[in-house]
């Protein structure tokens, strides 16, 4: 009877092991998984904002004041005034 006693003992000691052993097995899978998704979330945050930056440097070069002096004479036809074409008007704030 000792001898099934200790035969059990070994088997539950071996079956706790082993169910220990899975569940540090399924959270490491889980947290390598998690880590993955976050090195694929701060790829595509830096793609996000390389392409923002260039967004930002375009945005700037078409507001710059020589690209919208020139395409304001191709497409319309303006020209900037000389001093004499210049008209400055009262407001009713002033």
């Amino acid at each position: 009877m000792k001898r099934l006693a200790g035969t059990s003992l070994v088997a539950l000691a071996t079956a706790a092991l082993l169910g220990a052993l899975s569940l540090v097995s399924s959270r490491q899978a889980k947290s390598l998984e998690t880590l993955g998704a976050l090195d694929q979330l701060r790829r595509e945050r830096s793609l996000e904002m390389a392409e923002r930056d260039e967004l930002q440097s375009r945005i700037q070069a078409l507001e710059s004041r020589g690209r919208v002096v020139s395409e304001a004479q191709e497409r319309l036809g303006l020209k900037v005034p000389k001093g004499g074409e210049v008209v400055y008007l009262e407001g009713a704030g002033s």
